[in-house]
């Protein structure tokens, strides 16, 4: 069972709920303001907190870390902006292009610089195929009471005790250049954990029972999940970091946990006791929400296409219901990507079958999650048909252990291929699925096309989530959906036994030993930032795709895959925004680029786009624009999307916008935090409207006065879609930050850090 509190709650002793509503009528006296106090993330937040007030907060973090994709980038864009060396330890893995397979050297070009950013700047480096991002973290950096910053959105150790935050590369940029991280004090959300889980019930289904229940209401948007509560004793800490990391999934901003005596030995474990702190709420602590969750009454859950919120007991999908609901899965797809796509023809006596498997990444490939899927497969067999599975232990320590337990020799007796850490098929890198087939993952996500298909190139696949126990119990099933609850016994996992090795020998650390004249190696697909401009008063902002749906991903606004291969090339790059969704969208883009490069030269744009010579007209109507020179007007594109922004915290879903010249985004609301600051960080205004967009692609939106409008309180931007007729539409920013509208009007974090440090 699963409950969500309507409105505040006291939390006593770490037991007892209170609902504020009740705590009035029953006589309590609580001090809300203290309370408010009492919860782990308060304290947290506090001792990390610069500003003189709470409410305001300027963080320093105690560590960074940053994968393949994104340091490239990040390194480029603080030295761009001054840093000479890294003020706190940076970790940079190399577990998501890892495969060099393609566009040449390309990747490993960037794994070499990123080593040599290393040397010379005093980085912390894990090559390939050593340890996936956020395993190398929870082993080697996470601690109790401290905070990580990350430009992964699965950035979360929150069950040792850390809270971490996934971001855009910008937001990692700031403290490497001794900037702070600056939001407003965020809602904290309580995670009541009661009771144990069943045998067979895995970290997986636990975290997608807590999805299914919060996502769509946006419960925990941009809030930290605090988990505390009797149940948080019955999980081990590699479990609970297993439901932690998908925290993520369901937009909150961070997490953090209870900690205990297994906290405690698990960081002894890896050598680092001293790295353990007790955290626990206060005797009175008031959360602003709860989520109260039996453990005990958790089944394995399948989380169907496309998305992790998408949620049902395994064996609850059965008969006609089945059939239903595969009907609805494949007519979504058919919206999405305007291909059919077959589920409905792998039922087979009443079962859904199922063509491949895969536990590993961040989420399925710790310890305690392959053990249990070997035991499962032991003395079982995968089959010679379409059906396989792969196993991506999360790092090499654990590889190590799984062999000297025997586990990896299970695995591969069952048939189930093991290969080494690496993130890939989370994000459509590897392990891609034939087309019209269905994968099962112990993943982090399963997003349209994110499997690696191409519905462009008449491909179509799609990603099912479920828990490593029940993608096991469906392996030795033939591919049969199983749960796991139907095959489990009393089998005890063996203690995890660390050894240090492979990372003593492997990993460059050369944090506080910064090499100033080591030289940065440029592989030839690195490329600098082009040049940016600073936000003019007046905007003209052409619409070059609107996305109706009620989501649009990050996936969807630049694809991963084989894709992520050009992301230190930002122009490289940007042609393949939005390519899977609307792939007019770069061509329009670019026609409207070519309006402002003839604006900036000194050209008359008219002379590209004649109709320009009517928008100008009609833009002298508007009362206060009468003598306005349409050289001053900049012009750029923009994209309207309902909800953009779900998914990773991958920066180039709005630089690819920005080189492309996009000026800004129209949106009812942004999905998440962390897409929001990307695309504030990258010049491009984040406007919000009400009101359902009337105006289409190839309209013109007019702003007039917006550098003024950033210094008022931002709820009313009068705006005006100029066509026949001159329709005024009223726009709003939600709050920013005084840097925020620093950077905007800058016209991005660049320019503005070149422009305080010149």
């Amino acid at each position: 069972m699963i409950r969500l509190y309507d409105g505040g709650v006291y939390l006593l002793n770490g037991q007892e709920i209170v609902p504020e509503r009740k705590a009035a009528t029953d006589g309590f006296t609580f001090n809300r303001s203290r309370a408010k106090e009492g919860t782990i993330a308060y304290s947290v937040l506090k001792a990390h907190n610069t500003a003189s007030d709470m409410q305001n907060l300027r963080i320093r973090f105690d560590s960074l870390v940053s994968h393949d994709i994104t340091y490239v980038g990040i390194i480029q864009t603080a030295k761009a902006s001054g840093m000479e060396s890294f003020p706190i330890p940076y970790v940079l893995t190399n577990c998501h292009n890892t495969l060099c397979a393609v566009g040449g050297t390309i990747n490993e070009d960037d794994h070499l610089f990123g080593l040599s950013a290393c040397q010379k700047y005093g980085g912390i480096y894990v090559p390939p195929h050593i340890a996936v991002i956020h395993q190398y973290m929870r082993e080697m950096m996470a601690g109790g009471g401290r905070m990580i910053l990350g430009s992964d959105s699965h950035t979360r150790y929150g069950a040792l005790g850390t809270m971490a935050i996934g971001e855009g590369g910008g937001e990692l940029v700031k403290p490497l250049l001794r900037d702070t991280y600056d939001i407003k004090y965020p809602e904290v959300i309580a995670i009541y954990l009661d009771g144990a889980p069943q045998r067979g019930v895995g970290p997986q289904d636990i975290a997608l029972a807590i999805i299914g229940a919060v996502f769509k209401n946006g419960y925990v948007k941009n809030k930290v999940m605090e988990f505390v509560g009797p149940g948080i004793a019955s999980m081990t800490t590699d479990f609970r970091n297993g439901i932690d990391v998908m925290t993520t999934e369901t937009t909150c901003l961070s997490s953090i946990w209870c900690t205990d005596e297994d906290t405690q030995a698990y960081l002894a474990q890896h050598g680092r006791a001293d790295a353990y702190r007790k955290l626990a709420p206060a005797d009175v602590a008031y959360y602003d929400g709860c989520v109260y969750v039996d453990l005990s009454t958790v089944k394995p859950m399948i989380a169907l296409p496309f998305h992790p919120s998408n949620v049902f007991e395994i064996e609850d999908l059965t008969g006609s219901k089945l059939s239903d609901v595969l009907e609805d899965v494949e007519k979504e797809a058919k919206r999405i990507s305007g291909r059919d796509y077959h589920l409905t023809d792998k039922i087979v006596n009443g079962k859904l079958t199922v063509q491949q498997g895969f536990i590993g990444g961040c989420s399925g490939g710790t310890y305690s999650n392959v053990m249990e899927a070997a035991h499962i497969l032991e003395n079982a067999s995968c089959g010679n048909g379409l059906f396989q599975l792969s196993v991506y232990p999360s790092s090499q320590p654990v590889f190590m252990d799984l062999v000297k337990k025997g586990a990896a020799n299970t695995l591969m007796a069952a048939g189930a291929i093991l290969r080494t850490a690496f993130c890939g098929p989370c994000f459509g890198a590897g392990d891609t699925p034939a087309n019209d087939c269905l994968s099962i993952r112990h993943a982090t996500r399963n997003f349209p096309n994110r499997e690696g298909s191409k519905p462009g190139n008449g491909q179509m696949a799609a990603v099912a989530l479920m828990d490593a126990r029940s993608i096991a119990a469906t392996a030795a099933n033939g591919g049969v959906l199983t749960p796991a609850t139907d095959v489990a016994d009393d089998y005890a996992i063996p203690a995890y036994e660390f050894d240090p090795v492979s990372y003593e020998k492997r990993i460059y650390n050369g944090y506080g030993k910064a090499q100033a004249d080591a030289a940065l190696i440029y592989g030839p697909n690195i490329k600098d930032w082009p040049a940016m401009e600073a936000l003019s008063d007046n905007i003209l902002l052409r619409v070059c795709s609107k996305i109706m749906d009620p989501v649009t991903t990050t996936d969807e606004l630049i694809p991963s895959g084989e894709t992520s291969s050009y992301r230190s090339n930002p122009l490289g790059l940007a042609e393949f925004a939005l390519s899977r969704r609307d792939p007019a969208y770069v061509g329009n883009a670019k026609e409207v680029d070519k309006l402002e490069r003839a604006r900036i030269s000194g050209s008359n744009p008219t002379i590209l786009l004649p109709e320009l010579t009517s928008v100008y007209e009609k833009i002298k109507t508007i009362p206060g624009s009468e003598n306005i020179d349409p050289a001053s007007i900049e012009i750029g594109s923009m994209i309207y999307a309902v909800k953009p922004g779900d998914g990773s915290a991958r920066e180039q879903a709005a630089s690819c916008q920005r080189v492309l010249g996009g000026l800004a985004n129209i949106v009812s609301e942004y999905a998440t935090k962390r897409y929001r600051s990307n695309v504030i960080n990258w010049g491009m205004v984040p406007f919000q409207m009400k009101e359902e967009p009337e105006f289409e692609v190839g309209s013109f939106i007019y702003v007039p006065n917006i550098r003024a409008a950033l210094d008022t309180d931002m709820q009313h931007i009068p705006a005006y879609v100029i066509g026949g007729t001159v329709q005024e539409i009223s726009l709003y920013i939600a709050d920013m930050t005084p840097d925020e509208k620093k950077i905007l009007k800058a016209g991005c974090l660049i320019n503005y850090n070149r422009d305080r440090h010149a």
